[in-house]
């Protein structure tokens, strides 16, 4: 087994309390884990205390870190997470957990750790993590963790770089850090990432705060080449709808977008705005509104899959299906949109666009081209990467646009 220059660093230098692993994606930081958690935990046997593994979700954990180590080591010496959250990991149980939400504080209040690996650090809860601080509480107690860069302001980059009490070990990756990384697949993520805040938080490796335009590939496309702008109907497999509802000083907002088969390319094929003034849309002429789009729709493109709307708006929803029932579309599924974290759906938009795999028809979609090429984050909240929402910027139609595709994100974005 060949390990590189940076994994063997690690191998040798993580000796701290605090040892943790930071940097590009795909860059080899967390294979080398692989080989680390058996020597903690073989390490540590006997001992008192208990072994926690750390995860976004224990889904992640399983991904992450269960399977990887399963097709090295055996199922024999690493089994799945059972039930109660807990896994045999050579020979030891292994509690494993998810630490995203403030609720999992109490999965470990009470516990004596005396070993911890942490992935995905960044995606955790503040007070998981201050609660792991003190749970850690033997004179060999050991932390292992990586993640993603993200905004300078982030907590976990507060403890890295700015607290110069603790016994830690801190090591930064960049993606040219893995030698055998493919030269095509660096490439490929090089040109996936370009012009984004994440070029330089997943290629480079760096702590960046995001700032000007979201979408800037496509806001530049859309007025010099237009290269993802189309004329012609695509050869389409799915077609889905969503729907955002608005209110005082928003917008009703209706986006059609198709893929093909395989999931290799997301279309924008119609999208519509209708201003909310003073309330003046009732539930029935907003059915009807909604059914005229669905109809052109199916008079362009043909009969959409599903129709996704914002979950918040139940009754709303219950009018929609009254109306399309009267006018011809008894049909039409119409479910609640899933609604998952707005940046996990900002980044698929932009990786997609950078990989040439976003079109958008050069009729019809006027709303959404201006919602994308006015999205801005937000320059007041340095804290975290948030999309501006004050009003500037056409959220409604962006958030209609995301409804239709966030389900097949991870069928979209084939690798990581």
């Amino acid at each position: 087994m060949s390990f590189s220059d940076k994994q063997q660093e690690y191998f040798q230098k993580a000796t701290h309390r605090w040892n943790v692993k930071t940097g590009a994606t795909r860059s080899g930081k967390t294979f080398m884990d692989y080989y680390v958690i058996p020597k903690r935990i073989r390490a540590v046997a006997g001992k008192d205390g208990l072994i926690v593994i750390l995860g976004h979700t224990k889904g992640t954990l399983q991904r992450n870190i269960i399977e990887p180590l399963q097709n090295i080591w055996g199922t024999a010496l690493v089994s799945d997470i059972k039930s109660d959250n807990t896994a045999v990991m050579f020979g030891t149980q292994v509690w494993c957990l998810g630490a995203e939400k403030i609720s999992q504080v109490d999965a470990i209040r009470g516990m004596s750790v005396k070993y911890c690996y942490g992935d995905e650090v960044v995606t955790w809860h503040p007070d998981v993590f201050n609660m792991l601080k003190s749970r850690l509480d033997k004179s060999y107690s050991r932390f292992d963790g990586t993640c993603n860069p993200d905004n300078p302001n982030h907590w976990f980059y507060k403890f890295l770089y700015e607290n110069h009490d603790v016994d830690l070990y801190v090591q930064e990756y960049s993606i040219y850090d893995n030698p055998f990384l493919p030269e095509e697949v660096v490439k490929n993520l090089e040109n996936e990432y370009r012009g984004t805040v994440y070029f330089d938080r997943y290629i480079l490796g760096h702590w960046t705060i995001a700032e000007g335009l979201i979408y800037k590939l496509f806001a530049d496309n859309a007025v010099h080449d237009k290269t993802m702008f189309i004329s012609q109907k695509p050869q389409l497999s799915r077609i889905n709808i969503g729907v955002d509802f608005g209110g005082s000083g928003s917008a009703h907002t209706f986006v059609a977008t198709g893929s093909d088969r395989g999931f290799n390319n997301l279309y924008a094929l119609l999208s519509q705005r209708v201003e909310c003034k003073d309330n003046d849309i009732d539930p029935d002429k907003l059915g009807e509104m909604f059914c005229e789009f669905v109809w052109r729709v199916v008079a362009m493109f043909g009969n959409p899959n599903v129709v996704y709307c914002d979950s918040a708006e139940q009754t709303l929803i219950l009018g929609l299906k009254s109306t399309a029932r009267k006018k011809g579309l008894g049909w039409l599924r119409i479910e609640n949109a899933l609604k998952t974290t707005i940046n996990d759906r900002i980044r698929c938009a932009v990786r997609l666009m950078a990989q040439r795999r976003f079109y958008c028809m050069d009729y019809g979609c006027e709303s959404l081209v201006n919602a994308l090429s006015t999205a801005v984050w937000n320059p007041k909240n340095l804290t975290a990467d948030e999309r501006l929402d004050n009003g500037t910027s056409d959220i409604d139609t962006l958030d209609a646009f995301e409804y239709t595709f966030e389900r097949d994100i991870s069928r979209f974005i084939k690798y990581e």
